[in-house]
């Protein structure tokens, strides 16, 4: 079965939705979540979106804390496009209805996070990604232009690598047809054709064993691009949450948002201990990648295996009301925030690297582009500041629309793309090979690819990662298609390209830190 589009977006988030509901006024606009709708990374977000909004803030005090945070490797004319364009981004998603709190006087209230020099997180509460979602995801169900795919997941970009002998009379450049995606209730694979398309699948965080991600979050957008011969960059640089709640078996963690820390509360050890200062002057407000650090030197040191955030010298009505979601969910595990310290561990968070695109959204294959967590920007460099995910990702979403709203009409549908090949002629007759198999992927990375890494543990994670692999490939070519087999393979292709870049940086270096290659200046080995 084919269908044909205008417009195709892979993935609900903020960037996918604001992309959608941008372009639909153009042309006809496919949607295709692998679960519903709303259940996506930006969901889970909790602290907010950053945005200079009134003195005395500058788009230069962003610009400055943007850089120092991406440890020399941000592109400095993104990062000012970006800080720039944000003020406008955030005006277009009140028009779409999303609320920020605001003072009484009508301002926004706005919160501070780690690695920020002023006030610039605009928030809801302690849950604006759900806000933000809840807004898109309304606005998109009732457009007449689009039209919305849940519960499919898309298994491979088409390119005219898949159109046989065909290719030697294609173009030179890949370029990109649409879509094979796989309808998970009746297990069928159709063929979505569009004139461009935008990824925006998310990240990457269920590569380890403790995260706040979603269970989508496995990196299927990258592997897809991977896989069709596309640019990817920057994947040894993954952020670690410094502090997730720590409730053995609970999956996803659930974020204890840097916020709380921006609103006064301190990071201590089991005794009773603040130790951010010895690691940082920033102290518990350093940026993420240093407190990750240290709270992992921290266990390391001590064999414990959580440390405190202790805000319980903090007003408790306005601790309640600054952060209900939190409240609710200590609350629910016996800890009484006003009252008890919460006991929190590092978790992976957020991928700063991924599929390369220009200042347009554009990826080195032609008719896609990408944006939000899925795409590298310049924006992060080797570590995000805090909230930037947020305002990057619908800064990108509107200029890959102002781009594809410019260029679209220009091509056509591929009509000769064949049907799906499913070669597989069976499930497989084990589901333990799949579900070990990621286990042991999670395993290899909590273990040799996290916070702290060497040399001698990313060669032992690509040994044991090839092996997978491997069994995994052989397992595809022959079963039929499944959700988890095809995140298996996903996870693995990310997860090998997170190893190699890793192993090709000879330098400590933002969220990448290698004992092999002490970072100049450390005031701390770190284990």
């Amino acid at each position: 079965m084919k269908k044909y589009y205008d417009f195709l977006v892979i993935g609900s988030g903020l960037a996918g939705l604001s992309y959608a509901l941008k372009v639909a006024p153009h042309g006809k606009v496919a949607i295709i979540s692998k679960t519903k709708l709303e259940e996506t990374n930006t969901s889970y977000a909790q602290g907010g979106i950053a945005a200079v909004t009134h003195k005395p803030d500058s788009y230069n005090k962003h610009i400055q804390d943007t850089l120092t945070a991406g440890d020399g490797l941000c592109d400095e004319d993104i990062v000012r496009l970006v800080v720039e364009e944000a003020p406008g981004q955030i005006d277009e998603l009140i028009r779409w209805g999303a609320q920020f709190d605001r003072e009484n006087d009508g301002r926004f209230d706005l919160a501070r996070e780690g690695g920020h020099s002023e006030h610039r997180i605009l928030h809801h509460k302690d849950n604006t990604g759900s806000e933000i979602q809840r807004a898109l995801s309304r606005q998109a169900r009732v457009h007449k232009n689009i039209d919305i795919f849940q519960e499919f997941f898309a298994v491979d970009i088409i390119t005219q690598h898949h159109l046989g002998k065909l290719v030697k009379r294609a173009h030179t450049d890949t370029e990109c047809y649409g879509v094979y995606a796989f309808d998970l209730k009746k297990h069928e694979t159709i063929t979505i054709l569009s004139r461009v398309s935008l990824i925006a699948t998310g990240g990457t965080g269920n590569l380890y064993s403790t995260t706040t991600n979603p269970p989508i979050a496995t990196g299927d957008g990258i592997a897809m691009v991977y896989r069709a011969k596309g640019t990817v960059e920057n994947m040894e640089f993954v952020q670690f949450h410094p502090t997730a709640l720590y409730h053995p078996g609970e999956r996803p963690s659930f974020l204890i948002t840097e916020a709380m820390r921006g609103f006064g509360a301190i990071l201590e050890n089991q005794r009773g201990v603040q130790f951010m200062d010895k690691y940082d002057q920033r102290g518990s407000l350093a940026p993420r990648d240093i407190v990750a650090r240290a709270i992992d030197n921290e266990l390391k040191v001590s064999g414990d295996e959580f440390v405190y955030l202790n805000c319980t010298h903090l007003e408790a009505k306005a601790l309640k009301e600054h952060f209900p979601t939190i409240y609710k969910k200590c609350q629910s595990v016996g800890i009484d925030i006003t009252r008890n310290k919460i006991p929190v561990v590092p978790a992976a968070h957020y991928l700063c690297g991924g599929i390369k695109v220009n200042n347009w959204g554009k990826t080195w294959i032609n008719r896609l582009y990408a944006a939000g967590e899925t795409a590298s920007t310049g924006l992060h460099g080797a570590n995000r500041l805090a909230s930037n995910s947020l305002i990057e990702a619908i800064v990108f979403a509107d200029r890959a629309a102002k781009d594809s709203i410019q260029v679209y009409k220009n091509f056509d549908h591929q009509d000769n793309i064949p049907d799906w090949n499913d070669e597989g002629t069976r499930h497989p007759e084990e589901m333990v090979l799949i579900t070990q198999n990621f286990k042991e992927v999670q395993q290899i990375f909590t273990n040799y690819v996290g916070i702290v890494r060497s040399n001698l543990r990313l060669h032992r994670a690509l040994v044991r990662l090839e092996i997978i692999y491997m069994e995994t490939e052989e397992l595809f070519k022959k079963s039929t298609l499944s959700k988890p087999l095809c995140e298996l393979r996903n996870i693995i292709n990310v997860g090998y390209l997170i190893i190699k870049m890793a192993q090709q940086r000879t330098e400590s270096k933002g969220l990448h830190y290698n004992v092999d290659f002490p970072k100049a200046g450390e005031p701390l080995r770190l284990v």
